[in-house]
C-alpha cells in the first residue's frame, strides 16, 4: 500500500508532466505550438536551404543506413496528413506505424515520441491541423536495397522498441520528472547523443554518451555528467544557459547542428523547462566516452 508521502510525490510528478511549469508571461498561447517548437518539427520537415514551403518535406538526412527525407506533414489531403485521423497520428508517434499499416524507419524518432502523453499528442495534432496545407509530394528515401523492405522493421521493433507514454517516477520530484519527459521524449536528446549499434538501435549502455557517427557525419558530444568527457564540470545554470544561447561555460559556441537545435527548439522553451532538462542531465549516471574526431569550425574538441 502506498504511503501518503509516495502518493503526494506521484501526484506532483504527474502534474509536472501534464503541465508546463513556467510563469504565465513566458508560456505560449498554444500548447500544441509549444510542443511543436520543442520537438524541432519545423527543422526536420522544412527544406529551408532550398527555400521549401513550411512542413512540406525536409532536407536530406544522411546516415550510415542511407539518406532519409522527412515527409510533408501539412494538412494537404493528397501529399500530407490531411486525410489522417487523430488516431492515425497518435498511432504514428506512439507505435511507429502509418495509417496504411506500414512500419516507419527509426530515422523518424518515434522511439522517443512514443513517450509523449496522450494529451500532448492531441495538442500537437491540433496545431498541425491548423497549419497551411501544401500540395507537394514527399521525397522518397534513398536506401540500399536490403533496407527497403519495411516488414523487416517488425523484427527490429521486437528487439529494440518498447512503445508507451512516459510514466513518472514517484521517487523523483516534479522538476526531475519534467526534465526526464522533455529530454527523453519531446526534445528527444538521445536520438543524436546516443551511439547506435550495427542495426541502428540506440546503445543503452552508452545512453547520452555521444557518438562520432552522428547525422551528417557529425561529432555529437557526451552529455552525461562524466567529468572527463562529458558535462560533469558544468553547473545547472550553465547547461540551462547553453540551451538558451548556445554559449559554453568557456565562451565557445555550439556547432552547426546543435546551433540549429538551440535556435529552433531549446531556446524557445521556458526557463523552467531548460532548468528541468539541466537537472535531469546532471542526475544521469556518468559515462566515460571520448568522442573526439575532428575540430570543425565552431566546435570544441568534444564537439560542442
Amino acid at each position: 500500500m502506498a504511503t501518503p508521502r509516495a502518493t503526494f510525490i506521484a501526484g506532483a510528478a504527474l502534474l509536472a508532466v501534464f503541465a508546463i511549469p513556467a510563469p504565465a508571461a513566458e508560456a505560449p498561447r498554444d500548447r500544441g505550438e509549444y510542443l511543436f517548437r520543442a520537438a524541432g518539427c519545423d527543422g526536420c520537415h522544412t527544406d529551408e536551404k532550398n527555400k521549401g514551403p513550411a512542413l512540406a518535406g525536409g532536407p536530406a538526412l544522411k546516415t550510415a543506413f542511407g539518406t532519409f527525407y522527412a515527409p510533408n506533414i501539412t494538412p494537404d489531403p493528397v501529399h500530407g496528413i490531411g486525410r489522417w485521423s487523430e488516431a492515425d497520428f497518435i498511432r504514428a508517434l506512439r507505435e511507429g506505424v502509418s495509417p496504411a499499416g506500414e512500419h516507419y524507419y527509426p530515422a523518424f524518432p518515434y522511439t522517443s515520441y512514443t513517450r509523449l502523453t496522450d494529451a500532448d499528442l492531441r495538442a500537437l495534432w491540433g496545431y498541425l491541423r491548423r497549419r497551411q496545407p501544401v500540395a507537394q509530394a514527399s521525397t522518397p528515401h534513398e536506401l540500399p536495397w536490403y533496407l527497403r523492405a519495411r516488414p523487416l522493421m517488425t523484427v527490429w521493433k521486437m528487439f529494440f522498441f518498447s512503445p508507451g507514454q512516459y510514466a513518472p517516477r514517484p521517487d523523483k520530484d516534479a522538476t526531475w520528472n519534467r526534465g526526464a519527459y522533455l529530454a527523453e521524449s519531446v526534445v528527444h536528446c538521445g536520438e543524436c547523443h546516443t551511439p547506435r549499434n550495427l542495426l541502428g538501435a540506440a546503445r543503452r549502455d552508452k545512453h547520452f554518451a555521444g557518438t562520432r557517427a552522428g547525422p551528417e557525419d557529425s561529432v555529437v558530444p557526451n552529455i552525461t555528467p562524466d567529468k572527463k568527457t562529458g558535462i560533469g564540470r558544468w553547473r545547472k545554470n550553465e547547461i540551462a544557459g547553453y540551451l538558451d544561447s548556445g554559449m559554453t561555460p568557456d565562451g565557445d559556441a555550439a556547432g552547426d547542428l546543435m546551433a540549429e537545435v538551440i535556435d529552433r527548439s531549446t531556446s524557445l522553451l521556458t526557463r523552467a523547462d531548460r532548468e528541468a532538462i539541466a537537472s535531469y542531465l546532471l542526475s544521469l549516471p556518468p559515462v566515460e566516452n571520448v568522442v573526439r574526431k575532428k575540430k570543425p569550425k565552431g566546435k570544441d574538441e568534444f564537439g560542442f
